[in-house]
């Protein structure tokens, strides 16, 4: 990273991140790691890779927003309002530690930056859009039905929204040069479906007793302390999104060195 990359990098995130804690898509600790991972994704990178990030930041904070009433009268699950700091560290620390990698790791390392916004985006889709699917979640292990919102549960048009996301963040990487379409969209849809199987079977899954609702928090959004029914109390929504972002890294960066090697 060049110093004047790396100033014009700070200058352009901080503009974005003040914009977005503005708008109150995220909160005060969310913007300072919306900075971080910015100036470096930015100052590295420049503005294939800062379209790489806008490809799924702007496309998840658009799609937070439709059905905002019906979801919240659905969801149970997971931190409700702005993004802070954990959300978007689980979101683009992955994709921000492969970018400060990708000078010296080379082209599949660039490719595995974008596979893990493909997750992160394919993973975001799913959930805005599938949420508001009529179709009854069911489990990705059991295929029992699930509440909606919960971890662990797919519909028909959460799955197409997966598919969506990741396509759409592997045609901007591949417009842009960073990585091949196959490889980064093939990475995103890995990692959301990774995600939904660490939803149904590590995430903690909590019940409240006052509200008799399954949920994903302690206390519950009432207040009151929840009891643990699966999964590890330590292992929350933030968690998994880590992971799921790095198997789309992983995924994504694998496939780049296979094609390359052919």
């Amino acid at each position: 990273m060049s110093f004047i990359g790396a100033v014009e990098g700070a200058i352009f995130a901080g503009a974005v991140g003040l914009a977005a804690y503005q708008a109150h898509v995220l909160t005060r600790d969310g913007a300072l790691a919306a900075f971080a991972v910015g100036t470096i994704v930015f100052g590295i990178g420049g503005w294939p890779g800062a379209a790489v990030l806008f490809a799924f930041f702007l496309t998840s904070a658009a799609l937070s927003r439709a059905g905002r009433a019906r979801k919240r009268s659905l969801i149970d699950a997971g931190k409700p309002g702005a993004r802070d700091a954990w959300q978007v560290l689980a979101n683009g620390g992955v994709a921000a530690g492969c970018m400060l990698l990708a000078p010296w790791a080379g082209a599949p390392m660039a490719a595995a930056f974008a596979g893990a916004f493909a997750a992160a985006a394919a993973d975001t889709w799913a959930t805005e859009i599938g949420t508001l699917s009529r179709q009854a979640p069911r489990s990705i292990v059991t295929f029992a039905p699930v509440p909606t919102g919960l971890s662990g549960g797919v519909t028909l048009l959460g799955t197409a929204a997966t598919i969506a996301g990741a396509a759409f963040v592997g045609a901007i990487a591949q417009a842009c040069a960073v990585g091949p379409f196959l490889a980064v969209a093939a990475g995103g849809v890995a990692g959301a479906f990774a995600d939904s199987f660490l939803g149904a079977t590590l995430q903690a899954l909590r019940y409240c007793p006052q509200c008799g609702r399954a949920c994903e928090t302690n206390p519950h959004a009432c207040g009151s302390p929840t009891v643990l029914r699966r999964g590890a109390g330590w292992i929350e929504n933030d968690a998994i999104n880590l992971a799921a972002t790095l198997a789309g890294a992983l995924v994504a960066g694998g496939l780049a060195a296979a094609m390359r090697g052919r």
